[in-house]
């Protein structure tokens, strides 16, 4: 069992590394441990802006209340705001002046109402003394800032906008907008994670781990998904990881080949396993990790043990080929090539070849989605350009039989290839949905499935396997600690 020495309770937010944890190294622009490096960051977005001056603004998310009520909405910070400044608190915003090389902090002015109610916003002082900027100023001072820049701004400098909708108030309407750069600019710069934000999602996967064997330890005292969810909660926030990453998918039986299920409401009498897709967040950045298991510390069937031990080998396998340079898509390609090779032994795939049955588009009723997609300040999160992405050069007819325009990773007229330090999920999954095997049934491929056998395979619902890979100089490192596998099979038993 891996230590949990790192992981710290409510009282602080500082992540310890383990003496024991291995390491990848890699050449960065060096970054502060202490504080969260806004200033490196800036930069990096200006030097994919190509621009030598002009002035960004973003606004933060402001504290918003819930519609016909005085309670406000959980807050969540915008991740392109706090990419620029790692600030987690409400209504602030910020300005940086490429030209000038000034990132400007804008805090709440003081209100004594709220702070008797609620507690202080944050001050001038502590937030200069938190944060990696060059000034802090109150709201009040964010007009006159932005006027000035306006009367000494150089010819062709623009204010660097995300949307329109954020365009500071009582301004010129004549204001030298740019709404179009910065998007794609910030994206790039977000593809490839810092040394900072690699131990951030770590320690995200840590805590995610510990909850994900707090289950496994106690599943066979467990009667509804709802206790599942409850118990992944109750661990995270214990160990000081206040939010998810995304809302815990709990999904027993039947419930796992529905892809986002989140009631976690059902039963677990009688279910076959589990499919539990669930991930803390840490300071803002995201892990995504996702177990399935049985019950019991074996597996009830071998209809479920065979289905778990195919969607494991596609993960293995195509985990073991991540490196800088690999394109991520051949990845999903060869996780469809195992899928179908599989199936066919199964007898779920007949009368067909693999390269046949590939081409007409049948693995995709059991593999339905993309294989994995960048992890960081968003769950999904964002890069240059998507990692499943379809270069206009490649083989349409060999790819498009195995890509879904439903993926979170739709397809462009581009390819990226892994870069060192992405961090990605690789998360293959096989599922037996009665709704996509009655869709199969009319279609031209129906000839390559034997239903008689498929829907024997109903009562699983699906496996999905998910771990987090940072991409390093000589290859990968898996992020993910949760059980899996034999492993997590005697945690269950408890001979561990």
């Amino acid at each position: 069992m891996r230590s949990t020495a790192g992981v710290k309770g409510s009282q602080t937010r500082d992540v310890m590394i383990n003496a024991l944890d291995s390491y990848n190294i890699r050449v960065v622009t060096p970054t502060s441990c202490d504080k969260y490096p806004a200033k490196h960051h800036a930069r990096n977005v200006a030097r994919k802006l190509g621009a030598s001056s002009g002035l960004i603004f973003l606004s933060g998310q402001p504290t918003i209340n819930l519609r016909d009520s005085d309670q406000s909405r959980p807050f969540r910070q915008r991740r392109y705001f706090y990419y620029l400044c790692g600030v987690d608190e409400p209504d602030c915003s910020l300005t940086y002046d490429i030209g000038q090389d000034l990132l400007i902090l804008y805090v709440p002015d003081f209100d004594l109402h709220r702070a008797i109610w609620m507690g202080p916003t944050l001050s001038r002082e502590d937030a200069q003394d938190r944060y990696d900027v060059d000034c802090v100023r109150y709201h009040t001072a964010l007009r006159y800032d932005l006027q000035a820049w306006l009367d000494e701004r150089k010819q062709g400098s623009e204010l660097y906008l995300l949307h329109e909708s954020e365009k500071p108030e009582g301004l010129p309407k004549d204001l030298p907008l740019e709404l179009e750069q910065l998007a794609p600019a910030m994206d790039a710069a977000r593809g490839v994670k810092d040394e900072y934000e690699i131990r951030m999602i770590r320690q995200a996967n840590k805590v995610s781990g510990l909850a994900h064997r707090g289950i496994l330890e106690n599943i066979q005292t467990m009667h509804n998904e709802s206790q599942i969810e409850g118990s992944f909660l109750n661990t995270c926030i214990s160990h000081g990881a206040r939010n998810q990453a995304y809302q815990i998918i709990a999904a027993s039986g039947p419930n796992a080949a529905v892809l986002h299920y989140d009631r976690n409401n059902e039963s677990l009498h009688k279910r076959p396993l589990v499919c539990l897709d669930a991930g803390a967040e840490w300071n803002c950045y995201a892990s995504d990790v996702t177990r399935t298991f049985p019950l019991t510390g074996d597996w009830p069937s071998d209809y479920v043990r065979d289905i778990y031990k195919l969607v494991e080998r596609m993960q293995e396998e195509c985990i073991r080929k991540i490196k800088k340079g690999v394109r991520f898509l051949s990845l999903h390609d060869l996780a469809h090539d195992i899928a179908i090779e599989g199936l066919l032994a199964l007898g779920i795939f007949k009368s067909g070849t693999n390269l046949e049955i590939r081409q007409s588009g049948a693995s995709k009723v059991f593999f339905p989605h993309g294989l994995g997609h960048h992890v960081g300040l968003e769950v999904h999160d964002v890069s240059e350009r998507s990692i499943m992405a379809l270069h206009k050069g490649f083989d349409q007819q060999q790819y498009g039989p195995i890509l879904n325009s439903t993926c979170l990773s739709p397809c462009t007229l581009s390819a990226p290839l892994l870069e060192e330090g992405m961090v990605v999920t690789v998360e293959p999954g096989l599922y037996f949905s009665p709704l996509a095997l009655a869709n199969a049934r009319r279609q031209s491929y129906a000839r390559y499935i034997d239903f008689d056998i498929a829907e024997k395979y109903v009562h699983i619902g699906g496996v999905r396997i998910e771990d987090d890979i940072l991409v390093t100089a000589t290859g990968y490192e898996n992020l993910t600690d949760a059980p899996k596998g034999e492993e997590m099979l005697a945690i269950i038993r408890g001979s561990v």
